[in-house]
């Protein structure tokens, strides 16, 4: 038995007996795929096509598809592919395209734009550009800070297709809109309230604190305040607050030297006007009273039938109290 080693095996009358994917007398035939008609195989199951000959039914691709277009020649390689090739002016894989414009001018797009000619018919070549850039090559970069995005005084960088702001101190947020908190750390002592303010806070103080913090006390700590008495000696010991003790102390920010003084002033001043005021309601009650020598009054006018008011002031002291009585002097 002479089979092919590897394709088959010699039975007991001395035949071949192939494996499948191989035939003939020696095994030595490979079977080619169903419905191979214009082709071969070196191992079982392909199918090289012939020359002019494509595709899974064995389709002559030029002749029957004429895939090539505005006058193009169709050909076949060894692997049963097709090419196309392009007269003169026209390109692409089945010469579809017309050589315009874009093809002529390699890249004339920058910056990423689509070069467009309307299939190469168009007399002039036009670019769509990416976001962010503009002109007629895409060449200029558009500039994102025009529309001053940026707030509270920014700084505009401009970027491709995008900006940022620089914020200036006391804000931040992409475009500098947020007030950053200047009471977070709590500044305001003894109780005070913060008020946010930009850059900068402002303290409302309890009431006997002051200071840009509420640091200082209006009062010191040590001033006491002692309530009159009498001590066995009969020494009177009384409230005493000298002038150190009310101006607070420099460098703590209280009252200085010259509010403590207006104040004095102010308060002298207030006192004096009281006292005026005091004097000119007394002086006019008095002189609606007459003052008579002793041993006189005031005389008065009346008679039956009717009532004279008079003041007392026009009313002379002429009338002694005898006379008055009905006694003569």
């Amino acid at each position: 038995c002479t089979c092919e080693l590897g394709h088959g095996k010699c039975a007991e009358d001395g035949e071949c007996r192939c494996d499948p994917g191989w035939e003939g007398t020696f095994c030595d035939d490979c079977v080619r795929m169903p419905g191979c008609v214009h082709g071969s195989c070196h191992q079982p199951w392909q199918c090289i096509c012939e020359d002019g000959w494509a595709g899974r039914f064995y389709v002559h691709v030029c002749e029957k598809e004429e895939p090539c277009q505005n006058g193009a020649t169709c050909s076949l390689n060894e692997a049963g592919e097709y090419n196309c090739l392009c007269p003169e002016g026209f390109h692409g894989k089945h010469c579809e395209l017309k050589t315009g414009p874009c093809h002529k001018i390699k890249s004339p797009c920058k910056n990423g734009g689509l070069c467009e000619d309307l299939g190469g018919f168009a007399p002039e070549l036009s670019c769509r550009c990416l976001v962010g850039f503009t002109g007629p090559r895409c060449e200029t970069n558009m500039d994102d800070c025009l529309m001053r995005p940026c707030a509270n005084g920014a700084t505009c960088l401009d970027g491709v297709n995008r900006f940022s702001c620089l914020c200036p101190a006391g804000f931040t947020g992409r475009f500098c809109t947020i007030n950053l908190d200047d009471c977070a750390s709590q500044p305001c002592l003894n109780g005070g309230r913060c008020i946010d303010r930009v850059t900068a806070f402002h303290c409302l103080c309890p009431p006997g604190y002051t200071g840009r913090t509420c640091e200082v006390p209006l009062w010191p700590k040590e001033a006491q305040t002692q309530a009159p008495r009498r001590g066995s000696g009969g020494d009177s010991h009384l409230l005493k607050i000298s002038v150190t003790e009310v101006v607070t102390q420099s460098g703590t920010g209280g009252l200085s030297e010259e509010q403590l003084i207006t104040l004095l002033v102010l308060g002298g001043m207030t006192l004096a006007v009281v006292a005026l005021t005091a004097g000119l309601v007394l002086r006019g009650h008095w002189q609606n009273l007459r003052v008579c020598m002793p041993g006189y009054k005031a005389k008065t006018a009346h008679s039956e039938n009717e009532v004279f008011l008079f003041n007392l002031n026009d009313l002379p002291c002429g009338l002694s109290l005898k006379e008055q009585t009905g006694e003569h002097t």
